[in-house]
């Protein structure tokens, strides 16, 4: 399954890319070359996620979770600023998103914390939601709603799966309502997508037109397409048609018929993962599975609500779709993680058992 979304992604990030691609670069290949190279590198991780225990994966996950929060604090630093938005760190020729990077390890020490809960001491319980609180809080800073919301309710779901009390998710569900809207309310842009989300066509040329064009786009589908390659609004009219609207793209070309073949997809997709969640014998296999299952299922359906108006917009990209290496290595090594824990879980691989030293002889 795996294999067939990013070969699909492949092929509509090449429809969606060849014209804006050809225009601003001079190369109707460039976007696809460069996503093919992430590609490699992607599945590269995909099989050392597969390869790799899922017990080493899991002692990872403090050290990336807190390396990726100084990445986050750095981009509001030293980070390149992109519509008012700071997320990314330049290091000569590549563009690095912590904030995507960050979300697989955000799910391993997520499954460590929720899994140990009832017995670990109230000080570790504090430190980690500290930690986890402080990346939202910095994700919010830069400003970026969309993945601190998607972090959020990660964290909150596989709280959920691990049984934690009801008064406690309330709370932070209650906490989390309360901190987006602050954000909106501090945020004159935010405030103004929420606006234009709400009655797009009566700013169809200023703050709703990104909206209204990937509302075109998908309309213009009717119920199988205007066929592969064929559509017109992402030519010249529908903005970042290769990130955040490229559903659009694929709503245009493959219509309604398309569309709910994808949708059926995701369904088959998170139906597999909660069946490898449902199989695995450990507490913490299974919440490393809902969460892993949770990202790339959730983050699809808030990127398809997102190009059909359901939804603000926001910057989130599908995965395995959308251009992008740091999006396409986070996807790849999350699928990755996920049928390991498949494979740990049925038998098909064990994760190795740890050397024991051979006992000392006493002396005497």
């Amino acid at each position: 399954m795996t294999a067939l979304w990013s070969l699909v992604g492949l092929l509509v990030l090449t429809s969606a890319s060849w014209w804006v691609a050809d225009r601003e670069m001079g190369d109707a290949a460039y976007y696809l070359k460069r996503q093919l190279l992430w590609l490699l590198a992607s599945w590269g991780l995909f099989w050392l996620a597969i390869r790799t225990s899922l017990r080493r994966w899991l002692h990872t996950g403090a050290v990336g979770l807190l390396v990726g929060l100084l990445l986050v604090a750095a981009t509001l630093v030293v980070g390149s600023t992109v519509n008012g938005a700071s997320r990314w760190l330049v290091l000569g020729p590549i563009q690095i998103q912590p904030t995507e990077l960050v979300k697989p390890f955000v799910v391993l020490q997520g499954a460590v914390l929720f899994s140990h809960w009832r017995r670990i001491g109230v000080d570790q319980k504090l430190l980690w939601l500290g930690i986890f609180g402080a990346l939202i809080l910095l994700i919010l800073k830069q400003p970026n709603l969309s993945t601190a919301a998607l972090t959020g309710l990660l964290l909150w779901l596989m709280a959920l799966a691990a049984g934690l009390s009801l008064p406690l998710l309330l709370g932070a569900a209650g906490a989390g309502g309360l901190l987006g809207v602050a954000s909106i309310a501090l945020n004159t842009y935010q405030r103004l997508r929420v606006t234009s989300f709400l009655d797009p066509w009566k700013d169809a040329q200023g703050n709703g037109y990104q909206l209204v064009q990937s509302l075109l786009a998908i309309g213009s589908g009717g119920p199988l397409g205007q066929g592969f390659g064929l559509s017109t609004q992402k030519l010249q009219y529908l903005p970042i048609q290769t990130t955040d609207f490229i559903f659009a793209v694929y709503a245009e070309e493959f219509g309604f018929v398309g569309c709910l073949m994808f949708l059926l997809f995701l369904a088959a997709f998170a139906f597999v993962g909660l069946r490898i969640a449902l199989a695995c014998r450990s507490n913490q296999h299974r919440l490393v599975a809902i969460g892993c299952t949770a990202l790339l299922v959730g983050q699809s359906i808030l990127n398809i609500a997102v190009a059909s108006g359901a939804m603000p917009t926001t910057g989130l990209p599908l995965p395995m779709v959308s251009y992008g290496g740091n999006s396409l290595l986070m996807s790849l090594f999350v699928a990755g993680l996920l049928i390991r824990c498949g494979l740990e879980s049925t038998g098909l691989e064990t994760a190795r058992p740890r050397r024991r030293r051979p006992p000392v002889a006493s002396i005497g």
